[in-house]
């Protein structure tokens, strides 16, 4: 088994239509859509339906309630800036929403949906200047002028969500009728001319619009947006933009894109920058620049990423830290680092093909994206903290936090970026399980699942996924096409999945019986309609230790199954208690019984109150107890609790 699939040069993409939120005009696998592949049940699947059903409902009354929508019709209405509520960059979450719908109406009619997004984008449209100028915050009698605080303003940040959601909207419904492709690509001519080479020559503080221009010029066909997405990349990191307490890193304007050993800065920037910067590399044919990607996000995952998938260490500018400044109590991760980080990832698996950046993919989903909403998907951690040291406070149901890093989950936020940024992801999650090529299809993410594609040579293939993953690791495909000749079917081995095997059913009889590495497992041959490929991934709870730099959890170990990190939580308790007043014990093996891991705790000798320093003290004390360990994604929904990740065994 290999990590990468045989290497091929990037193929331009032929012609086809794909409904995805990424579709390089080149790449080494084509992404599979809504239409072609469709969750059916399961983890993500139920997620999905929390999402449709209660998640979209209540983005949209809190931007009601907030009065961040009700903005747009202030602006349309010429009474701003009295009366305007929320950030400088609320009108984003709007165009999330609207991203989020868009998806979730390629996945499914729904009449009231619909109604409902016409509606908001009607809203918005009001909103835009003769000029194509929309931004509710800036360019009014008494308020700022324009693009005058690139440092703080995202204006740009918020027209490139703007610039998304429309992306959404025309490969969803093409040709809609509703404006919002016109409405984005008014605001996109006008970006051109105003920062295009001869325009103003610095960049938003916030990246996004990277990304966002270039999958614009992609569904248009309008090569400015291209090259305005490659002129903001090229000028960041020259020292552009005004110095702050944090440096220009905080920005990435500190060192060129091209330049940088890893991610830096604010986590969710530096993603966002990073995913833009692979399409700018794609499209131009950069490999110098697509080289450095490659290593700042191998750097980055190997060296300042959280055993979740989490990004981030600082709370106060939501960045990075150095190599190995990884401290659990401290963790940031906020879920919005993790959305970003599965959009640069997934950008260098289609151009690479490598099972890496699946993995992290699979990781970042399981533990930041899914941890984020509650069970009812109507609050949301923003940050993601590895260790809850002080049991949490319930969130009134209808107050917004003004904290991020809030100790339960929240119904909204002062800065509600996270909220709508999972609903987006959520609703166009069929888009990341498959990809094919000239040779056959690649399954990344294992959940059940309906794939109707073509392949590049015009042969149909239909595959059904049947699986329990996470909750067992047997992933069950069966071929429902027959084919006169080979075509490549390829799953992707989890890098902790040593032990997999593989087993090919041709009607009753096993035709092929494999153990399969970490990689690529690789199935090529004339599949008959009926025949089956049995993935069994190892599911055995793994204890997992961390690399000795990483200072802040030495001594430390943590609990993995499958893709989920399992935390302790005090509720699991015997009495209730801390969890930092317990030690694993390491010598007993963990233990699966009623659906659960267990392992062995004892508790800690009792504190002295005078001075925590001095001899080595005493060896952790009876009573010894069996506790349940909790997915970490789940962590949190059983009321106020202490939790923690990293356990100690000493």
């Amino acid at each position: 088994m290999s990590t990468t699939l045989p290497t091929r040069p990037l193929d331009s993409a032929p012609a086809r239509t794909v409904v995805a939120p990424v579709i390089p005009t080149r790449s080494r696998l084509r992404p599979l859509g809504l239409g072609e592949v469709r969750i059916t049940g399961g983890f993500w699947g139920s997620r999905q339906s929390v999402n449709a059903a209660h998640t979209l409902s209540h983005i949209l009354g809190r931007l009601e309630s907030e009065g961040w929508l009700p903005n747009f019709d202030r602006a349309a209405a010429g009474t701003l800036p009295a009366g305007r509520r929320g950030r400088e960059f609320s009108d984003s979450e709007v165009y999330k929403y609207l991203e989020a719908a868009a998806w979730e109406l390629g996945r499914r009619d729904d009449v009231e949906l619909e109604r409902t997004f016409r509606a908001v984008v009607a809203r918005v449209a009001a909103a835009q200047e003769s000029d194509g100028y929309l931004n509710t915050e800036f360019g009014r009698p008494g308020q700022q002028p324009r693009w005058s605080d690139l440092e703080w303003g995202h204006e740009l940040y918020c027209l490139g969500h703007l610039f998304q959601a429309a992306v959404a909207r025309e490969r969803t419904r093409p040709g809609a009728d509703d404006g919002l492709l016109t409405v984005a690509r008014r605001a996109a001519d006008l970006v051109c001319q105003v920062f295009g080479a001869d325009g103003i020559a610095a960049f938003c503080g916030h990246p996004e619009i990277e990304a966002a221009l270039a999958e614009l010029a992609r569904v248009t066909g309008e090569e400015r947006y291209a090259a305005q997405a490659t002129l903001f990349v090229d000028r960041r990191g020259h020292e552009t933009l005004a110095d702050i307490e944090w440096g220009r890193r905080y920005f990435q304007d500190d060192v060129p894109v091209r330049d940088a050993a890893a991610l830096s800065g604010h986590a969710v920037r530096a993603n966002y920058l990073a995913a833009g910067a692979v399409d700018v590399a794609v499209e131009t044919h950069d490999d110098e620049l697509m080289e450095s990607l490659r290593a700042q996000w191998a750097r980055t995952r190997g060296r300042r990423t959280y055993i979740t998938g989490g990004q981030g260490s600082h709370h106060q500018d939501e960045a990075f830290g150095d190599d190995w400044e990884l401290p659990s109590d401290r963790a940031y991760s906020e879920t919005c680092a993790g959305i970003a980080s599965v959009m640069f990832s997934w950008r260098l698996l289609l151009a690479d093909g490598e099972a890496a950046y699946g993995d992290l993919i699979e990781r970042t989903l399981f533990n930041v994206v899914a941890t984020s909403p509650s069970a009812d998907g109507t609050s949301f951690f923003y940050a993601n903290t590895l260790h809850q040291r002080v049991p949490g406070t319930v969130p009134d149901p209808d107050a917004t936090s003004p904290r991020a890093s809030s100790s339960l989950r929240a119904p909204w936020f002062e800065v509600s970026c996270c909220p709508p940024n999972v609903a987006r992801t959520l609703a166009s999650l069929d888009a990341y399980v498959a990809t094919a090529d000239a040779g056959g299809i690649q399954i990344h993410q294992y959940a059940p699942a309906e794939i109707r594609t073509t392949l590049d040579d015009g042969r149909e293939v239909a595959l059904d996924v049947a699986t329990r993953y996470p909750s067992d690791g047997v992933i069950r495909v069966t071929v429902n096409e027959a084919a006169d000749e080979a075509w490549t079917l390829s799953l992707r081995i989890p890098e902790w999945a040593e032990g997999a095997s593989l087993r090919v059913w041709s009607g009753d009889t096993v035709t092929e019986l494999a153990a399969v590495s970490p990689g690529w497992a690789e199935i090529s041959r004339p599949f008959r309609a009926g025949d089956v490929v049995e993935l069994e991934l190892p599911m055995a709870p793994r204890v997992v230790v961390p690399d000795p730099r990483i200072d802040a959890v030495r001594g430390c170990v943590a609990v993995e199954r499958g893709p989920e990190v399992l935390a302790l939580e005090s509720v699991d308790l015997s009495d209730g208690g801390d969890v930092g007043e317990v030690v694993l014990d390491a010598t007993t093996p963990l233990a699966e019984r009623e659906g659960r891991v267990w392992a062995t705790f004892s508790g800690r000798p009792a504190a002295t109150p005078q001075w925590p320093y001095g001899e080595e003290s005493a060896k952790a004390s009876a009573p010894i107890q069996s506790v349940a360990l909790v997915p970490y994604h789940d962590w949190g929904n059983r009321g106020p609790s202490t939790m923690r990740v990293w356990l100690p065994t000493v």
